[in-house]
């Protein structure tokens, strides 16, 4: 029987604290602040889509350049090769005929050449 009185009296008591909660926000303010809750849910819901629109689309364009992209890289790395073997000629030729005629060059020219070249196999 007390255990049936504790749980009325529970009840009672919740009931009493719902009441006193509800007094302290108006009912103009729930439904304002659930208005703004439904635009800013549609807002973003719209976003949402127009995200999704945009993900789909950069997809298919870098699935149509991908190949482009992969092509044009190897012709670079192919030409960047090709400098530097072109380069390590020119140095070694340059080695030799200053071997054979020391007076070919200016002085000033024969001084250590800084390569200024960017390292494109590295990232910025």
């Amino acid at each position: 029987m007390s255990s049936e009185k504790e749980t009325e009296s529970r009840k009672l008591g919740s009931e009493e604290i719902s009441r006193e909660f509800k007094t302290l926000v108006s009912s103009n303010d729930l439904h304002s602040l659930n208005h703004m809750q439904h635009t800013i849910l549609g807002r973003l819901q719209d976003s949402n889509a127009v995200l999704s629109h945009f993900n789909d689309f950069s997809q298919h364009c870098f699935a149509e350049i991908s190949g482009d992209i992969a092509r044009n890289t190897r012709v670079l790395k192919s030409v960047k090769s090709d400098l530097d073997y072109i380069f390590q000629k020119l140095r070694s030729m340059k080695s030799k005929i200053m071997a054979t005629y020391p007076d070919a060059f200016p002085e000033d020219s024969t001084s250590e050449v800084i390569d200024r070249r960017p390292d494109l196999e590295m990232p910025k």
